[in-house]
């Protein structure tokens, strides 16, 4: 992996990514994320793949599926020539100026050539750049492989040369990005921290326009494998890796130009101040098995470039990069472990809560205000991450959320359509408590939680606003409002969950509480904090992990001081303790016939049991 190259910060005012995230993600959230969209990936793949993994038929091995064989032996000395200009497709004529570096001698399969004796050489330098090339034009680099002593190009080069013995691969070095000029300014003051000359551009050009950005590091990889691989049946990613010859029975070696530590953030954009671009290459071998690692993450960023995925995805991407380089092997072993549990907990947690509130005809206990401020909190969030462009699969989870608790307001009040009573004079929907909610205490102590709870709720409402005007920009007032609401239900919204503990504490009772869904929520809390302070991540982040901590505890202490009563009746009419003697069924005594051979007398009545099924006759003698 080549070193890192330092590089400046962004210009103040520039967003280089498309869209910022609602929060940072956190490095299991990152896990978690990339395990789901890969298992989604290998399942589409297999249904497209088909019966490709099948053995081939009769026909189709005759046609060529031999096995081939690597044109290169282990110990085979091979030179490599690159080259770097302006064409995408090198052509037959070059100039002795293009080429960048020239490495002799390399044996093929030795892992311990180069100055560190670990297989890898470096070559540092700087490349001119043309005028096009500051004006959005590419440059490509051009790799070839060839034995030692020949050449890739005889008319020019004038040296032997064989063509079955050429390797070649090619790469755009320059990648292009959106940037996002940013119209913020201060609602009070009207200043802003953009410079005058970006705000210029932005006017010229618009706010969005797409940059050719460089990275100073590549690393060109040579597979050393020898592997018999059948032209006819190759699996993927290799069937696009692998170059056969006309027969199939030769291959050429897998050359990887790799680029996959090079960070977003790193990029730089090219502009007409530079004339010179700085390029640091490293040569070094690569076991199969990590070049599977390499073309499956390619894979998967070619499938999220297809769906417009791509700015997000190399966010997501870099997260991960950075917590492989940041993290001890055996935490980030423990945090993919722990990633997959967690996002157990939260399906499970998803399952239990729309279970209990299908099931659920009374609302004694419950907070219904408190319910109705989370599904309208949801679609604040929804309406933000819609106002910051963020990518496409945030905003569908996010919709989806909304929807389901929509679906909820159902089930806390009753939905009536009467077109005759407009709310706000165009809205014919009209709700009203249920029964359940309205012929308890529980209104009253609703009520009144949120009556205690504005007391506190506002003024932090208002000081929130106060030093939103005045410390923060904003694009307009629309923008203003739901960033407000935003950022202030992100940071006191655990608030919301203290009218219920008000209602817990009057009732003396939390038996009404969906305590599944709140166990699972709770124990994905937990697996918050305890990486909470392994992970690297904002210290307000960290604090704000242990709020709802804090809440869960006085659930729990509820639990504990409100204990189940076994002896209390419940709305049926029965209880949880088992009684010492059944009571006897309202009703005449049933007379029991004599039995053929019984001492005369009178007859024996046997007492009625209630719920008792073929009980058998009492005292019965026999001769």
């Amino acid at each position: 992996m080549p070193e890192a190259v330092a590089v400046a910060a962004p210009e103040e005012g520039v967003e280089v990514a498309e869209g910022a995230a609602p929060r940072q993600q956190t490095t299991w959230e990152v896990v978690s994320g990339l395990l789901t969209r890969m298992f989604f990936f290998w399942m589409v793949m297999s249904w497209m793949r088909g019966d490709g993994n099948k053995t081939p038929t009769t026909a189709t091995t005759s046609a060529g599926g031999k096995p081939g064989r690597n044109i290169f032996p282990f110990g085979a000395h091979l030179d490599m020539w690159v080259y770097v200009n302006e064409n995408e497709q090198f052509a037959d004529a070059i100039d002795a100026k293009d080429l960048f570096w020239k490495l002799d001698d390399i044996e093929f399969g030795n892992w311990e050539l180069g100055p560190n004796k670990d297989g890898t050489f470096h070559h540092s330098g700087e490349i001119p750049i043309s005028e096009h090339v500051q004006n959005n034009g590419s440059l490509f680099m051009h790799a070839f492989i060839t034995r030692s002593g020949e050449v890739p190009f005889p008319e020019q080069l004038g040296g032997h040369y064989q063509a079955d013995y050429v390797v070649y691969r090619s790469k755009q070095l320059n990648r292009f990005k959106k940037r996002t000029i940013k119209k913020t300014q201060n609602l009070l003051t009207g200043e802003t921290s953009t410079s005058k000359e970006l705000l210029e551009h932005a006017e010229k050009f618009g706010n969005v326009e797409v940059l050719s950005h460089w990275h100073p590091n590549l690393t060109i990889n040579i597979v050393t494998d020898q592997t018999a691989w059948n032209r006819a049946n190759i699996p993927a990613p290799f069937n696009e890796m692998v170059v056969f010859d006309e027969s199939g029975s030769r291959y050429q070696p897998i050359v990887y130009l790799n680029d996959y530590w090079n960070l977003v953030r790193e990029f730089q954009p090219i502009n007409s101040t530079m004339d010179r671009l700085p390029l640091n290459l490293v040569f070094q071998p690569l076991s199969l098995f990590k070049f599977q690692m390499y073309a499956s993450q390619n894979m998967r960023s070619q499938w999220f470039n297809f769906m417009e995925e791509a700015n997000k995805q190399d966010e997501d991407q870099d997260a991960m990069k950075e917590a492989i380089l940041e993290t001890n092997p055996y935490m980030l072993g423990l945090t993919v472990i722990v990633s997959i549990v967690h996002s157990i907990f939260e399906f499970l947690a998803f399952k239990n809560d729309i279970q209990f509130w299908k099931s659920r005809d009374s609302l004694e206990g419950l907070s219904v205000r408190s319910i109705l401020f989370s599904i309208l909190q949801s679609f604040i969030v929804f309406l933000y991450v819609l106002d910051n462009d963020t990518n496409f699969v945030v905003r569908c989870s996010i919709f989806v959320g909304v929807i389901i608790d929509a679906w909820k307001i159902t089930k806390v009040v009753n939905v009536k359509y009467d077109p005759t009573n407009l709310k706000f004079g165009f809205i014919p929907i009209n709700f009203e408590d249920k029964s359940t909610y309205l012929e308890s205490d529980t209104k009253k102590y609703d009520q009144l939680a949120f009556k205690y709870l504005g007391w506190t709720f506002f003024p932090l409402l208002v000081g929130y606003s106060v030093y939103s005007l005045l410390y923060e920009e904003h694009r307009g007032l629309y923008s203003f409002v739901l960033s407000l609401l935003y950022g202030f239900l992100l940071t006191f919204g655990f608030i919301m969950m203290t009218p219920q503990l008000f209602i817990n504490y009057k009732l003396k009772s939390v038996a009404h509480l969906p305590w599944r869904m709140m166990t699972y929520k709770a124990l994905n809390t937990f697996v918050d904090d305890i990486f909470a302070f392994v992970i690297k991540m904002p210290t307000m982040y960290r604090i704000g992990c242990f709020r709802d901590d804090i809440v869960f505890f006085v659930y729990l202490y509820q639990r504990y001081k409100y204990r189940v009563d076994p002896k209390r009746v419940n709305e049926f009419g029965t209880s949880g303790e088992a009684p010492e003697q059944q009571p006897a069924v309202d009703g005449p005594a049933v007379e029991v016939p004599a039995v053929e051979g019984a001492v005369d007398g009178p007859a024996v009545e046997a007492p009625a049991v209630d719920g008792a099924v073929g009980e058998a006759p009492a005292d019965k003698k026999n001769d």
